[in-house]
């Protein structure tokens, strides 16, 4: 990947996105002459400081490819950017009953500190729960403007540094908002500058266990908002049998799931509890694919490491997605795309555009949504491999920061790029993605209300074109795989 210090200020084109993609695909085994079977439908969107939407063409650009290998190999794929800008933003741009679903919390934004900016992630009751007691404030029970105004003057008076570790240790989450160059000299940040953008490791030789044909696929999934879900959402739309597995305390809203739950079923396990334990062991015994978004260690006392799901599931495909990294300080850390933006010199970046000192933020949750498209594009490409005869159990892991790295070190968007573009159709001419054949919006109803949701990205020949279920209530389903 091209490397500068000032990567926002170089000029791009089509070849920028294509060659970072022919490098992903390289990296994940496959054929560079693969990408001529890539047709680009160009359009704009994402417009940012940063290359955001060669990102975004380039993540799901593999990861069609990969999509089109496994379930049809030798279709032709296309990548029409509007479904590719709607992608991104899916979750920003489904309706439930026509509402919009509800973005970040009150207390999850930028705050000025004594010396700086701070980003807090205060979605969850818990996590909001913890980050005032960690300022030493009492929970007057709602975001009311008084509790934010409150939470402004308290951090005013602090140190970034001294409120990020303060937030930590009460169990919260908040990061000082660094340069970049100042998250490189940080131990973690050189963690995710030297690692590589995806990583795959081969931990046995056991026989394949990879079935033909994605349909009969079986997936337990195990993630959470935002990335993990969006690849174990790129398998349930190719027609595996994706199972989630929440536990029992922490349900996800169902707004969220309306978004990242579609195609999928979802019940609920206490791993702690033996039983629960015992039945998700059994659903293991019989999957080809486990996805976890857990931070680094989380299931081990379950004895469900990576190590420990290949042995007991030879032949296993396994993924996981964090926000840090595997090694490192900051390693068993709970981490959101809006954290790593700000921890990795992101924010600073997109801030600059004003021309204030505040900083700013991508124009979609990219970190998450490319790093999902990547891991669904490894796992897919192990899947092929095995599918071909190739032994072992495969590991491959993907990391919030790494993606985060590789955006800041690549080359910048194409200088037609311009802002207004609704994601709401295709550009007019542009082949199937034109306004009358190929709407990038659906429609129909689910168990949570209507919905009007992003059609999938992911285009080739003789692929679906939606998902084949809707989603339903969390946490509803039994803990069973569906007859083959």
């Amino acid at each position: 990947m091209t490397r500068c210090e000032s990567p926002h200020d170089r000029p791009s084109g089509d070849a920028g996105w294509r060659e970072a993609g022919g490098r992903i695909w390289s990296r994940l085994g496959g054929d560079p002459a693969d990408l001529r079977r890539l047709r680009h439908l160009s359009g704009h969107g994402l417009v940012a400081r940063l290359p955001v939407l060669d990102l975004a063409r380039a993540t799901t650009g593999v990861c069609a490819l990969a999509a089109a290998e496994y379930a049809n190999p030798g279709a032709r794929v296309a990548l029409a950017d509007a479904r590719v800008v709607a992608a991104f933003r899916s979750e920003r741009l489904l309706r439930v009953d026509g509402r919009a679903v509800n973005g970040f919390a009150p207390l999850s934004r930028f705050w000025r500190t004594a010396d700086g900016w701070v980003r807090t992630h205060a979605n969850y009751p818990h996590h909001r729960a913890r980050l005032l007691a960690a300022l030493s404030l009492p929970d007057p029970g709602a975001d009311s403007e008084q509790l934010v105004e409150r939470v402004a003057r308290t951090l005013a008076e602090r140190d970034a540094e001294q409120v990020e570790r303060a937030v930590f240790a009460a169990g919260g989450l908040a990061v000082a908002v660094r340069t970049h160059t100042q998250w490189r000299a940080h131990p973690q940040g050189a963690v995710a500058a030297a690692g590589p953008l995806l990583e795959t490791v081969r931990l046995d030789g056991a026989a394949p266990i990879a079935p033909q044909r994605p349909s009969r696929l079986r997936v337990l999934d195990l993630t959470r908002v935002l990335a993990g879900p969006v690849a174990t959402r790129t398998l349930a739309l190719l027609g595996a049998d994706v199972l989630r597995v929440d536990p029992q305390g922490l349900p996800e809203a169902p707004e969220t799931h309306a978004d990242v739950g579609i195609g999928k079923r979802t019940t609920r396990l206490d791993l702690a509890n033996t039983a629960d334990l015992r039945t998700f062991r059994e659903l293991l015994a019989e999957a080809h694919v486990v996805v976890t978004g857990y931070r680094p260690g989380a299931l081990d006392r379950f004895g469900l490491s990576p190590a420990a799901l290949a042995e007991r599931r030879p032949g296993l495909v396994i993924g996981t997605l964090n926000a840090w990294g595997d090694e490192g300080p900051w390693a068993g850390r709970r981490g959101f795309d809006s954290l790593v933006q700000a921890a990795s010199g992101i924010a600073l970046v997109e801030g600059e555009e004003r021309g204030d000192e505040r900083p700013g933020a991508l124009p979609a949750q990219a970190l998450d949504h490319g790093s999902g498209y990547l891991l669904a594009a490894a796992l897919l490409r192990a899947l092929s491999a095995q599918r071909a005869g190739e032994p072992g159990s495969v590991l491959v892991r993907a990391v919030l920061a790494r993606t985060a790295h590789a955006l800041l070190h690549w080359p910048a968007p194409d200088a037609s790029g311009t802002p207004g573009a609704e994601p709401g159709h295709s550009p007019a001419g542009s082949g199937p993605g034109a306004p009358d054949t190929d709407p990038v919006f659906r429609e129909r109803d689910s168990p949570l209300g209507r919905l009007r949701y992003v059609a999938p990205p992911l285009l080739h020949d003789g692929g679906p074109d939606d998902w084949s279920r809707p989603p339903g209530v969390p946490g509803t389903d039994f803990p069973q795989w569906e007859p083959r």
